[in-house]
């Protein structure tokens, strides 16, 4: 089939490598616009890249339903769309244009984690397992039904972007299966739990903040969820100092626990620094300090003195 292949996320990378190397003939991309970064340097979108490459017409509307855009996409003449992580919403009159619809790549087990960050969502919740769903596209949000899906346990001291590099390999076998099938006409859609469905937005920066008065097992989760971005983070506290902005790369949930409010420091030993949660408490292992690489927490001990009664915390 001709292939239309819309992404612009590192989920998307893979899965468009996929397309590329397989049977299927792709015949255009469908990425964001190019963004610049501070100093006026544009970023690199490996998908624009590897697409040039192969001499592929490559599509960068601000609105994917815009009539110019329609118009482009009409003149690739595919057969099929393959969506992975877009991030623009399909109008009616996108989804109906390739005659055996647009297939997604969602990396959720849907009808769990509806929307934006579905990998975030199953780090953060402490989920024993993720996936990746193959839907047929409809109008309302994940809500499409389902062609093929594939489940992967979560590692217990993996984070969102581990996992993330993950599922986008495992998708590719699925979807082409799935692509094989609609090809012959032998695909079997079934739908989605409607009922059972929940739903997951865009994260923010000052998401990241981590709220101590959680357990120690969710502060751990949230730690995890948040890297790469939005990056779990606090703020250090102590009586002679400014505050510093702390990121937690990674840290070990235990049962102990004590009298002090959450988000206090009540050990301090060589190898890193304890802090007190709403329930248990943390062992902090690796840190970076603000404006500065990522480092152990014992190194970090090494350049700043951090004493039992320090709090971590919100910034003011």
């Amino acid at each position: 089939m001709r292939i239309v292949f819309l992404g612009a996320g590192p989920l998307a990378l893979p899965v468009f490598q996929g397309l590329l190397d397989s049977a299927h003939e792709v015949v255009g991309l469908v990425t964001q616009p190019d963004k610049s970064g501070a100093g006026h340097h544009r970023h690199v979108n490996p998908l624009k890249v590897l697409a040039e490459e192969r001499g592929l017409p490559v599509l960068q509307p601000v609105k994917i339903s815009a009539p110019e855009a329609v118009a482009e996409l009409t003149a690739l003449a595919p057969d099929v769309g393959v969506v992975a992580a877009y991030g623009q919403m399909l109008s009616q009159k996108v989804l109906d244009l390739p005659p055996h619809g647009m297939l997604n790549v969602h990396a959720s087990l849907l009808p769990l984690y509806r929307g934006a960050t579905p990998i975030h969502a199953a780090v953060l919740n402490g989920d024993a397992e993720s996936g990746v769903t193959i839907i047929r596209l409809v109008k309302q949000l994940d809500a499409g039904p389902i062609l093929g899906m594939v489940s992967t346990p979560i590692g217990s001291d993996e984070t969102t972007g581990e996992l993330e590099s993950r599922l986008g390999p495992l998708a590719v076998p699925l979807l082409l299966s799935v692509l094989d099938e609609v090809a012959t006409g032998r695909s079997v859609a079934g739908e989605q739990d409607h009922a059972g469905a929940t739903h997951v937005g865009k994260l923010r920066k000052e998401d990241g903040l981590i709220d101590w008065g959680r357990t120690a097992r969710e502060v751990e989760c949230h730690i995890r969820g948040m890297q790469p971005w939005p990056g779990p983070f606090t703020f250090l506290h102590q009586s002679d100092k400014s505050p510093l902005r702390l990121r937690i790369l990674k840290a070990q949930p235990i049962a102990e626990t004590s009298s002090a409010a959450p988000g206090s420091v009540v050990e301090v030993s060589s190898d890193g620094f304890r802090v007190q949660c709403g329930e248990g408490s943390l062992v902090v292992e690796s840190v970076q300090p603000d404006a500065k690489r990522a480092m152990s927490a014992a190194e970090f001990l090494r350049g700043r003195s951090v004493q039992v009664g320090d709090r971590c915390g919100a910034g003011s």
